[in-house]
Parts: C-alpha cells; structure tokens; sequence
C-alpha cells in the first residue's frame, strides 16, 4: 500500500470510532495486532473492547488528529481526544471534568489494517485532569 493509503487507513478508524462505529473499527485491526505501550503489550481483543469502555467513562469523547505523518508502513501521528467524565474510568468516580487526552502513535499498516502500534499516551496529565494526581 501506498503512503496516502496508509494514512488513510487512520483517518478512517478515527472517523469510525468517533461515530462510535467499534464494529467497524474492529475491522480495521488484524488478527495479530499488538499494541506496544509503556506499561507493556496490549491484545488485539483489549484494543477492539477499549472503545465502549471509553465511551462509558467519557460518552461525548471526540478523537481528532492533529499531525500525522508517515514513511513506508509507518503511519505517526498525535492525535487529542476531549470529552467529559461522566461514568467511571480505571476505578475513579464521574467527576464531570472536561478532559483532553495527549496521545502519540507510531502505527504498522499491513494490507490495510492496523498490524502493530506504539503509542504513547500522557496518563500523568489525564490524572491531573480527573484530580487523582495535583496540579503543580
């Protein structure tokens, strides 16, 4: 696949998942996909359920891309997902917080879906956000 395609490939994820389209999305990720995070490798099946869980947590979270840029199967990009906390999300109760969520993303495209990733999300600032951790 080509680079335009690649990066395509993204753009169509986040527009499906931000139409809460996870079946579809789903598609998009090969039956072999990892995602490599800082706190260690995630499955596929974790990814494809990830959303819902987000959703319940954060039902008018919005994901959009700001960056992207890709070479070869690589597809990089940071993308900020806002919304409110209303439902419970990793124990902590609804605050009814605004968030934005910082995440980078290094993606493998392999015939046209997601194959592999390495993102790297800011948790720290996120906890700020929902009062678990104090602002400086």
């Amino acid at each position: 696949m080509s680079i335009e395609e690649n990066k395509a490939v993204v753009r169509r994820y986040y527009k499906l998942f931000n139409q809460k389209n996870f079946e579809a999305c789903s598609q998009l990720i090969a039956p072999g996909f990892v995602s490599h995070r800082t706190t260690g490798d995630v499955s596929r099946e974790d990814v494809v359920n990830g959303p819902e869980m987000l959703f319940a947590a954060f039902p008018d979270l919005k994901l959009t891309i700001e960056l992207m840029v890709a070479e070869g199967d690589k597809v990089a990009f940071r993308e900020i997902g806002k919304g409110t906390h209303k439902g419970e999300f990793m124990g902590i109760a609804p605050t009814g917080n605004k968030i934005d969520m910082i995440n980078t993303c290094i993606l493998r495209i392999a015939d046209g879906k997601w194959a592999e990733a390495w993102p790297t999300m800011d948790e720290f600032r996120l906890m700020q956000q929902l009062g678990v951790i104090p602002k400086p």
